[in-house]
């Protein structure tokens, strides 16, 4: 059984993609044509993706004090990647898209996910880049840099972090002011200087493109010259690398932008990661120090503009993650069918004399390659779930984008965290099937669970995420998103209890929900925000099994019903059982410290460490 087998499974027979094409956005569309995408992408991935990923980690991005250095196969996949299309694959063909469901360019992008994702990350950045910028740019800032980045021209970036800021984003200091007194009037947008410093920006520094456009968070310091305290002050503006005219033509000037460092990380080591130096001088821009950017929105409107790209990036964040597990996963697969190791247990103990077994008949090792399994297909089905609704959101009637919208809303935290944490969990088990080999660098798993290391800080930690979760989503209007999720695992649910063979997984997932429903209103029972959130990642974790109880769930009476390969269908009925008899048991006990509102961790002293 193969991976393209299963996306086409989940593609076609689970989310119904085809019917897309009836919708007039997608009506030149067919299953040919999707097919079509997903071949040319799984092609470009093997060839010019999966044959560099060692390389990519191990020849890192070096600085030669005036460049980043990378090696040519960063060069050829970036171009073989542009060359694809596939970063304006959603856009309008009168900007040069192919006008693809989102779904499916997804799907898509999970072959060089898989095959490197090492050479591929930036790709998501610069889309996402470019897709905030349509959403709230000027019709020239659209044309100038959106456009060039969908075309390949340019690269982007987000610039959000700061040394001394980290994930607070209400404590940044890079600072905006007015350039000129004719600084409103700029074609590109509001003209301004930036002075400050960015840390952890991937991609923030190469020569892959002609250009890189990043988008900034900055504050406009007030009347009194101070910056406004909070989030409400921050705005967001375009900082190209080179400056470019009207026209998005190079000037042959550089912008104020100076590269001071880049992280040396523990994986995800093909894409540079950088510290940079705003407005330092270094290079001056139009003759005097201060990184020349434009507004993008209105002053003020920084953090709302740029969730446009993080709520994108997080679902991105988890699909890559996904897809590190997924890549450990058929390489322990294949190790376990070729590894000899162990004879079967008779009666009366082992033969010696006996030939040995491979591994994968061993009982424990099958249980390691399932949990691998359902982790795995059951976060790419949610993945893939979530960009079906963008497709919605965009292209459907009023209550299906409002539905769409909601759902997304609940949806994206778990989206992000829960590969982040159970697809890591699925590398480490593919090193434990490879034994003493797993750790070596012959093998490619411990590549694997490092780049996948950093998914969990990626867009957000998991402190983060059970925050937003249960500070602000479960509770948004009244409940309205938590409601309308609950409305649809129930659909499912009573689906599934006319079933016999999914009814008892049914009622377990009833009760998980209720308990889900119960352990929130006992949270917020005392309505002291400090004894609710203290733990809200327990929390996080409970109702991220829940919802892949769901989504496996809902899988598996499509794969019940389903013609498709026998293997296949066996394959994923097994992966959804397992879930349910060894995964969803764990709900109640994040759940207890939840509704209890635990103190252990909220009143540990300091001292007692």
């Amino acid at each position: 059984m193969t991976y393209r087998s299963t996306v086409d499974f989940l593609l076609y027979d689970w989310l119904a993609v085809e019917q897309l094409a009836q919708r007039q956005r997608f009506s030149d569309h067919s299953r040919e044509t999707f097919a079509s995408v997903l071949d040319t992408c799984e092609r470009i991935a093997r060839d010019k993706f999966e044959p560099f990923n060692r390389l990519a980690d191990t020849e890192e991005p070096h600085f030669d004090g005036e460049k980043v250095i990378l090696p040519q196969a960063s060069y050829d996949a970036a171009k073989a990647y542009v060359e694809s299309g596939m970063l304006a694959a959603a856009q309008d063909y009168d900007i040069g898209g192919m006008q693809l469901p989102c779904v499916v360019e997804m799907a898509a992008n999970t072959f060089f996910s898989k095959a490197s994702i090492g050479l591929g990350g930036g790709a998501m950045l610069t889309s996402g880049n470019a897709n905030l910028l349509m959403a709230h740019g000027t019709e020239r800032q659209k044309e100038v840099f959106a456009k060039n980045e969908f075309a390949g021209r340019f690269f982007g970036t987000m610039c959000l972090s700061e040394p001394q800021a980290g994930s607070s984003l209400s404590d940044i200091l890079t600072r905006a002011t007015p350039d000129g007194d004719d600084f409103e009037s700029d074609p590109l947008g509001p003209r301004y200087r930036l002075r400050g410093n960015k840390m952890w920006i991937s991609n923030g520094e190469h020569e892959l493109t002609e250009n890189i456009v990043h988008l900034v968070l900055a504050k406009i310091p007030g009347p009194d010259g101070n910056l406004i305290p909070g989030t409400k002050g921050i705005s967001l503006f375009i900082v190209p690398k080179k400056l470019v005219d009207v026209d998005g033509k190079l000037t042959g000037e550089r912008n104020d932008v100076a590269l001071a460092g880049l992280n040396h990380k523990l994986g995800y080591r093909g894409i540079p990661n950088t510290l940079l130096n705003f407005g330092e001088g270094k290079y001056p821009a139009r003759g005097k120090a201060g990184a020349i950017g434009y507004l993008v929105g209105k002053p003020g409107d920084g953090l709302k503009c740029m969730f446009h790209m993080m709520n994108e990036a997080r679902i991105g964040v988890g699909l890559g993650a996904v897809m590190l597990g997924y890549a450990g996963y058929e390489a322990s697969l294949e190790y376990a069918k070729g590894r000899p190791q162990g004879r079967p247990i008779n009666p009366t103990g082992k033969d010696p004399k006996q030939p040995q077994i491979p591994i994968i008949q061993h009982a424990d090792v099958k249980r390691m390659l399932l949990a691998q399994k359902s982790y795995c297909e059951g976060a790419l089905a949610l993945e893939l779930y979530c960009s079906r609704l963008v497709d919605e959101l965009h292209t459907g009637d009023a209550d299906k984008r409002a539905e769409a919208g909601l759902l997304l809303e609940m949806l994206t935290p778990i989206a992000k965290s829960w590969p982040s944490e159970w697809c890591l969990e699925a590398n480490s088990l593919a090193i434990q099937i490879h034994g003493g080999y797993g750790y070596t660098r012959d093998y490619p798993v411990e590549q694997y669970w490092r780049d996948n290391r950093l998914n969990m800080i990626h867009e957000g930690t998991h402190g983060i995420q059970g925050l937003d979760l249960l500070g602000r989503k479960v509770v948004m209007d009244g409940g309205k998103g938590l409601a309308l999720l609950a409305a649809k695992v129930n659909a499912t649910i009573e689906r599934a209890v006319q079933t016999p063979e999914w009814a008892e997984a049914a009622n377990a997932l009833a009760g998980a929900l209720k308990h889900l429903g119960n352990a929130t209103k006992a949270a917020w029972a005392t309505g002291v925000p400090e004894e609710a959130l203290a733990n809200a990642v327990p929390y996080l974790q409970a109702f991220g099994h829940t919802v892949l109880a769901w989504i496996w769930l809902d899988v598996a009476l499509c794969a019940q019903a389903s013609k498709a390969d026998e293997n296949l269908r066996q394959g994923t009925l097994a992966a959804a059982r397992y879930f349910f008899r060894y995964e969803l048991p764990r709900v109640p006990a994040w759940l207890k410290v939840v509704e209890t509102r635990d103190d252990t961790c909220r009143t540990m002293d300091e001292s007692w460490f």
